[in-house]
């Protein structure tokens, strides 16, 4: 293990005029999967070859969105591939801070919004499925992989995945890392107030009940992995970690201020240790929700007067946006752009 520290729309006429400053473009898809009863939201973003008109993405009452061009032509030749994979009741749309930062680095990102684990659907019972969400990208890859318009753009000995919180379970296990439901409700019964427990002591979940935890989700197509903060380090199966995939990224935040039950490092569960030639980072000016967009005026006192979780209020003297700069040259470096 290496262990490294680190610190609305506008015109056509418009975006034409602005093609110096090339935003990234972007696009949305209903994904149709043989394992979800309705379809699957997805979307991608990419270098654009040329504007088309400057939208928001991931807009809301909470967080400030990205600008992308809608749908423009792909930009020449061969990107690498990220799958992203957003955390338990995100979404990908407000992940755009990063899906644009490795746009200027000259990937491709797609994600999806996971059914039962998104922003306003979001279950104990259908997030412990990680099997589920893992196949939502893999399929969102088949499906990407044969569109003529992004397929010959893609170079598939690139194609990587990044996940934050559960979705960092999820790209752990598209990396080939399994789970044992029985052990997590062990460390669960020792430790309740975990925060890979709570949610789903909510629901009663019990998770040797559940085959999705402990599945084999791994895509051999994906050949690198970043993975931030990730949930159920602890109940990893040793067998799969000596198998997974080598030279997997892995990134904490914060120090004191540090999520107990996400921490992969010496302190922790050390997961960071246990992979093949893993890579360790630690990003101190931050804590777990620092991931999380930027947020709007207002949006503290919002969630406070609605009892929600504070997703807005970071350690003191932590700057959001210029954490996500570290983060984004973190990953980036981590898959090698």
């Amino acid at each position: 293990m290496k262990r490294i520290a680190l610190l609305s729309l506008l015109s056509l006429s418009h975006a034409y005029a602005a093609a110096a400053d090339m935003l990234p473009g972007y696009d949305r898809f209903d994904l149709f999967a043989a394992h979800r009863a309705t379809p699957v939201a997805a979307s991608i973003w990419y270098p654009a070859a040329n504007p088309t008109y400057r939208a928001p993405v991931g807009d809301g009452p909470i967080f400030e969105p990205s600008f992308a061009f809608i749908g423009p032509a792909v930009a020449q030749g061969q990107h690498p591939l990220v799958l992203l994979s957003h955390g338990s009741g995100g979404n990908a749309q407000t992940l755009g801070w990063l899906a644009s930062g490795l746009v200027d680095r000259g990937a491709m990102v797609l994600a999806v919004n996971h059914p039962g684990s998104t922003s306003g659907d979001s279950s104990p019972r259908r997030s412990v499925d990680l099997e589920a969400r893992a196949s939502d990208l893999s399929a969102a890859l088949d499906m990407i992989l044969a569109d003529p318009a992004f397929a010959r753009h893609i170079d598939r000995d690139r194609i990587s995945t990044v996940g934050f919180s559960l979705g960092g379970a999820t790209s752990l296990g598209l990396a080939g890392v399994r789970f044992i439901g029985a052990w997590q409700d062990e460390n669960c019964a020792t430790e309740p107030e975990a925060a890979d427990c709570t949610f789903f002591q909510l629901g009663g979940v019990r998770f040797a009940d559940y085959p999705g935890f402990d599945a084999d989700t791994r895509d051999r197509r994906i050949s690198g992995a970043v993975i931030i903060d990730p949930g159920f380090g602890g109940s990893a199966d040793p067998a799969s970690l000596a198998t997974a995939l080598p030279g997997i990224t892995l990134i904490n935040l914060g120090d004191a201020d540090r999520l107990a039950a996400a921490d992969v490092g010496p302190n922790g569960n050390d997961l960071a240790r246990r992979l093949p030639d893993a890579r360790y980072i630690e990003i101190a000016s931050a804590h777990h929700f620092t991931f999380l967009s930027t947020c709007k005026t207002g949006a503290v006192q919002m969630l406070e007067e609605e009892g929600e979780d504070p997703i807005c209020t970071d350690p003191a003297g932590v700057d959001r946006a210029a954490t996500h700069a570290l983060l984004i040259d973190a990953i980036a470096d981590g898959l090698g752009y």
